[in-house]
């Protein structure tokens, strides 16, 4: 059984941002990670447009009405939001530190401008931007999807570049060409990042004092 001191040991969730332009692949990388790390979660977002048939409260979203949502903007309560065709979308705080406090990494799967909102209030997150080897494969990737029209797949190309002209304000980049190669980059960068010194600092101290205790 941990003593209280122990116990306070015990590791933090880490906060993983994933990003990159439609059909880079990054939602099947994220099914990926969770697959083969159980510690690592979704968030659920919190959103005002209406339920779908299926959907449940609390494991697809969180429904709210458009007075809540704007209330609880206004106390502070999103670590980023954004409002998309008349509808507001939210990564509510509480939710993700409660998550990150009983020491579950938290993985959002949220565009560029949501990101970057995030980054002003956890610097300490892991910022992944996920890109396809080309404009090319891109290109093809949208249109074998078969779910837009031309217009909205060249939306999304034009998108695709501007974007690319703000992925060195991630982390890392990982190009997604081999699926399997890619989905085991950014598993090798959340293992890489659990050892982090800055991560561990407290842990360390622990173990000195330990060292010390033993030798006297």
């Amino acid at each position: 059984m941990l003593n209280s001191k122990e116990e306070s040991m015990k590791d933090k969730g880490i906060l993983i941002v994933l990003s990159g332009p439609s059909g880079a692949g990054k939602g099947t990388i994220c099914d990926a990670l969770r697959k083969r790390m159980p510690n690592l979660v979704y968030s659920v977002s919190m959103t005002t447009r209406a339920p779908r048939v299926g959907e449940q409260e609390g494991v697809n979203y969180f429904f709210r009405s458009k007075e809540e949502f704007e209330k609880l903007i206004q106390e502070d309560a999103f670590i980023e939001y954004a409002k998309v065709y008349d509808n507001y979308y939210g990564t509510p705080k509480a939710h993700v530190m409660n998550l990150l406090n009983a020491g579950k990494s938290v993985i959002l799967e949220i565009d560029i401008q949501g990101a970057m909102q995030v980054k002003e209030s956890f610097e300490d997150g892991v910022f992944i931007y996920i890109v396809p080897p080309s404009l090319e494969v891109l290109t093809h990737r949208l249109r074998d999807r078969g779910t837009d029209a031309d217009d909205v797949i060249n939306k999304r190309l034009s998108l695709a570049c501007s974007e690319l002209a703000l992925a060195h304000k991630y982390d890392y980049i990982v190009v997604n060409d081999k699926l399997e190669e890619a989905i085991e980059k950014v598993a090798s960068i959340l293992r890489a990042e659990t050892c982090k010194i800055s991560r561990n600092k407290e842990k360390i101290h622990y173990i000195y004092q330990k060292y010390l205790e033993q030798g006297e």
